[in-house]
């Protein structure tokens, strides 16, 4: 046994030593293969694999400055106690404790550095769920390809992102960080973000790892609250939220984040079923999962575990590989197979799980290859970024509301007033997990603004009120700019601050006192814009009711004053659709386009139904709406057989007409519905969309293939079926306004 471990360690020192480049051969050669793996498996000790599954955090310097090792961290580095580091950010700082781990350590183990690259890196493109306003698959593998580009060239080797959860609670402040209400957008914008992430495949020096997040159901949290309970059924669990992490593991994703909350009384971190029985066994998952910041640990506050031993007990039996920033691992591990409570087997597993990502990622063959500062300076804000993040931030724009065609607005009016908190914030343009993004490099709408009109447009800036502060101060200085100006641009919203983890909030509607500057400057009567600039959906039913224009603009990343001119002005457009529901008031959260029928559906002229006294039950603006500076029209609804064939695929096809003056794009988008089945099912469930852009009168057929799967449901056995009936397919720029088709499913 010792000649063996001394031969075995002898090969594998041999392989990992990176400081002689005649070894480089023979380190690619060996570099993914599992001979190479098992080899450094079995000359680890247990604290050595314990370290390979724990993260720890790089100590916090800021927004968009990474942070700093400290001493006992670089410690614990040349011990081979820690195998990844998270906001550790620039190619000259990771290469330098990168070294640290395979010049100093044992086993010369290079580390993986992790970082939220969310919505860009240092180039801040829109938050996600304005990216999936733009319904554009392609626009959003760009966003992440860049974000990819820079994140890579600073260090970096893995993002915590995409985030995929299915939100249909708007006071939950991630709703922000993911692609809405809808699993199958959901779906198609994971693929899209894990392709343009990974590129052509982690290894290359501008791809990065992929990860999936949070798994699963965690936009599911009960009364909007972060990191609160989940009580679905496992049919609602498979039917609305895996389908996007599915979507994300068939796309390549490499790796996988437990989720904070609890299912069904087991917290994800800790859920068996979840992590291995789905994920590996159903989906045949080969990466590995990480928990998210101190789950582990918090399995006590969960109450199913009584000491951090049996803490990291129940996490690695359940399949979370990686412990972030906890010592559960670290310290449980050792302990608990010591005392026979954990075969070494399950350490191994999870031990190599997390090698041959690093092995996949190239780092083995070159540790250092992530850590270019050449590389670093050309790519951090070069031009082509900030161009595709003006693109991308155009495309997510959303028109809600536009009477009278107050916009576009011409170039060279005489006087623009400009009012709002946040028409001049940087820091709010870039919206929470803004990577490295610093509010100096963001355009700003009042920027965007100078910058597009003429130069004998005089432009009149007020603040008016702070975001949620709830001093009417300045309402007379706004006011008297409002009478004095030929149109009116009033900013309101959010802070970036309102949104993201930890920002739940009870009520939707315009904080501080924002809806009485509102109402003060509309007073005025002068033409209005009401561009709002928010994480979530919010309640402005009075603004829908009074004010002429309204854009949704999320947070549009560095490019938003560019972006928010090109529109505003006429030079673009707006195509983006609302890929969540905007409800009237917060009370009748949680609100989506495809529910379930009831028994007694609301009806406005009975009584016994199901609604409320003192309001619809529609939402204000649905899911998929949105209005354009031009009309579309849609006619030739054609299936290619009123039966489904048995090729298994149907072809429907509709004619898609601009039949107004202006260039835009429109967004059509296929829906179905099952009337009749085993199974209650949607009133509508999205099944395709593609953007097309039409000059004036210019008309397009667009064709949607439908196949069987998307017909399928879970019946009642918990098995996917399709049964057969009759369907309804609803074509439209709206899952409301639509034209309709029958046909039959037989068996």
């Amino acid at each position: 046994m010792r000649l063996s471990y001394v031969s075995v360690l002898t090969l594998a020192l041999c392989v990992l030593s990176f400081a002689s480049p005649s070894t480089a051969g023979e380190r690619s050669g060996l570099k993914g293969s599992e001979k190479f793996i098992d080899s450094l498996v079995a000359v680890m000790t247990v604290e050595e694999k314990a370290g390979q599954l724990t993260q720890y955090s790089a100590q916090w310097q800021g927004l968009g400055s990474g942070g700093r090792l400290s001493p006992e961290q670089a410690e614990q580095i040349r011990q081979g106690k820690i195998g990844s580091l998270l906001n550790l950010l620039g190619a000259e700082q990771t290469r330098s404790v990168q070294r640290m781990a395979v010049e100093e350590s044992r086993l010369k183990i290079p580390l993986m550095f992790g970082y939220d690259v969310v919505h860009g890196y240092r180039t801040v493109f829109p938050i996600p769920l304005a990216e999936a306003s733009t319904w554009d698959p392609a626009a959003v593998e760009l966003s992440t390809r860049v974000a990819a580009t820079e994140a890579a060239a600073s260090g970096i080797h893995w993002t915590f992102a995409p985030m995929v959860d299915i939100a249909r609670d708007p006071r939950w402040g991630r709703i922000a960080e993911g692609s809405g209400e809808d699993p199958y957008l959901g779906s198609v914008m994971a693929a899209a973000r894990v392709r343009g992430f990974q590129g052509d495949g982690p290894g290359t020096p501008t791809s990065i790892i992929a990860c999936a997040k949070h798994f699963a159901a965690y936009g599911g949290a009960e009364g909007g609250r972060d990191y609160n309970t989940v009580d679905i059924s496992e049919r609602t669990l498979r039917e609305t939220y895996l389908p996007p992490f599915e979507a994300a593991a068939r796309a390549g994703a490499w790796t996988f984040m437990a989720s904070f909350n609890e299912i069904g009384g087991v917290p994800s971190t800790a859920n068996r079923f979840l992590l291995t029985e789905i994920l590996r066994g159903e989906w045949k998952f080969e990466g590995f999962v990480v928990s998210d910041w101190g789950s582990v640990t918090e399995l006590r506050q969960h109450g199913i575990a009584g000491t951090q031993a049996e803490a990291a007990l129940a996490g690695i039996l359940a399949g979370t590989d990686m412990d972030m920033e906890g010592s559960c691992y670290r310290d449980g591990i050792p302990q608990l197979v010591k005392e026979g409570k954990l075969p070494m087997s399950v350490v191994d597993e999870a031990v190599r799980r997390v090698l041959k990502i690093k092995a996949r990622a190239g780092l083995f063959e070159d540790p250092y290859r992530y850590c270019d500062t050449a590389r670093e300076k050309a790519a951090i804000l070069a031009p082509a970024h900030r161009a595709s993040a003006r693109e991308v931030a155009r495309k997510s724009i959303v028109l809600l509301k536009n009477d009278r065609s107050i916009l576009p607005l011409l170039k060279n009016l005489g006087c623009i007033a400009v009012i709002g908190a946040l028409a001049d914030s940087g820091n709010d343009c870039l919206g929470p997990w803004a990577g490295a993004g610093r509010g100096e490099d963001a355009v700003t709408l009042l920027a965007g603004i100078k910058a597009a009109v003429s130069p004998e447009t005089h432009l009149v800036y007020e603040q008016g009120c702070d975001v949620t502060g709830i001093s009417t101060a300045g309402f007379s200085a706004a006011v008297n700019a409002a009478r004095g100006a030929d149109a009116v641009i009033l900013v309101l919203g959010e802070s970036a601050s309102m949104s993201g983890e930890a920002k739940s909030r009870s009520s939707i509607e315009l904080p501080g006192v924002q809806q009485q500057l509102l109402e003060a400057v509309h007073a005025v009567g002068k033409p209005t814009v009401l561009v709002l600039m928010n994480g979530r959906p919010l309640a402005i039913p009075w603004a829908a009711e009074h004010v002429g224009a309204i854009l949704e603009t999320w947070f549009l990343g560095v490019e938003t004053g560019h972006a928010l001119g090109d529109v505003l002005f006429g030079d673009v457009s707006p195509g983006g659709k609302l890929p969540v529901s905007f409800p009237r008031a917060t009370g009748q959260i949680p609100i989506h386009y495809n529910h379930k029928q009831t028994g007694r559906p609301s009806q406005d002229t009975v009584l016994w139904t199901s609604k409320y006294l003192d309001l619809p039950t529609t939402p204000l603006y649905s899911f998929g709406y949105g209005l354009s500076y031009t009309t579309f029209a849609y006619s030739n609804l054609t299936l290619s057989s009123s039966t489904f064939p048995a090729s298994d695929t149907m072809v429907v096809t509709v004619t898609v007409r601009n039949t107004g003056s202006h260039r835009g794009d429109e967004i059509a988008q296929l829906y179905i519905q099952d009337p009749v089945a085993s199974i209650t099912r949607p009133v509508r469930e999205l099944r395709g969309f593609k953007r097309v852009t039409l000059a004036a009168g210019e008309a397009q057929t667009v064709t949607f293939p439908l196949t069987r799967g998307a017909l399928a449901f879970y019946g009642l056995d918990m098995k996917k079926i399709v049964e057969p009936g009759l369907f309804r397919v609803y074509v439209g720029g709206n899952p409301v306004q639509t034209l309709t088709a029958d046909f039959t499913l037989q068996h």
